[in-house]
């Protein structure tokens, strides 16, 4: 696949989960790249901007929370959720960051850090907290966020979402869990979204595999590929029909 909107190299770097996104065991990364090029792909196929970003597979967080920091401009806020509180507490501390008081909080603990066990590198971690609370309020400020402990595939009442971005469990780091339907995860999930999101919501599925497969009758906005990773982008309101 060629790159539509994210055609530079730029070096992402300082969004490195673990740098001052925080980690843990368990819960991976996604690659900063392609996910600005999802989020600007979808952005074209949702009617208004700014928009309500929603991933309902959150794991740490730290998908939205890089979104949040990369397009600020683009987004008036943030939600995450997912069945595991434990991923749902480290999430909420990841969409700290997506304010001013909470890179600076960052900030302040990796030079605590620096100089608690005397490692150079926590003082460069601490500076890039800070360029990024830079460019945060640069870009917009404070991003309003909010995170819930939900089983995504047991969604009843309405959320006020225009767009829903998710990297999916894949069975090696990451596992599904839940009220997962056995045989079609994903076309559980996107029945589940396409109950409870707006119509005109646009959801981008990714997936470690070769093509992310979608309920009969659904057609996918557009789709992509890169390297080990698929994506396919629906409109909420095709889920229903579909």
């Amino acid at each position: 696949m060629g790159y539509r909107y994210a055609t530079e190299r730029a070096d992402h770097s300082a969004l490195a989960s673990g740098q001052v996104l925080r980690s843990a065991p368990g819960f991976p990364g996604f690659p900063v790249r392609l996910a600005s090029e999802l989020l600007q792909r979808a952005l074209a196929h949702v009617y208004e901007a700014p928009v309500r970003l929603w991933d309902p597979c959150c794991g740490s967080g730290y998908l939205a929370t890089v979104l949040g920091l990369l397009h600020r401009d683009a987004l008036s806020h943030v939600r995450v959720s997912d069945v595991a509180a434990d991923a749902v507490d480290l999430a909420r501390r990841n969409l700290a960051l997506l304010t001013a008081s909470g890179l600076a909080e960052r900030e302040a603990e990796l030079r605590r850090s620096a100089r608690d066990f005397g490692r150079v590198e926590f003082v460069e971690r601490a500076e890039v907290a800070a360029g990024l609370a830079a460019g945060l309020a640069a870009a917009g400020g404070d991003l309003p966020h909010e995170s819930a402990v939900a089983d995504v595939f047991s969604l009843r009442e309405p959320v006020d979402s225009d767009l829903v971005v998710t990297d999916v469990p894949y069975g090696e780091l990451t596992r599904w869990s839940g009220g997962v339907p056995e045989e079609d995860p994903v076309g559980g999930l996107l029945t589940s979204l396409g109950r409870v999101l707006p119509g005109h919501a646009v959801v981008v599925v990714t997936a470690r595999t070769r093509r992310v497969d979608l309920p009969e009758g659904v057609r996918a906005l557009e789709r992509v590929k890169v390297g080990n990773r698929s994506a396919a982008l629906v409109r909420a309101r095709d889920v229903r029909q579909g």
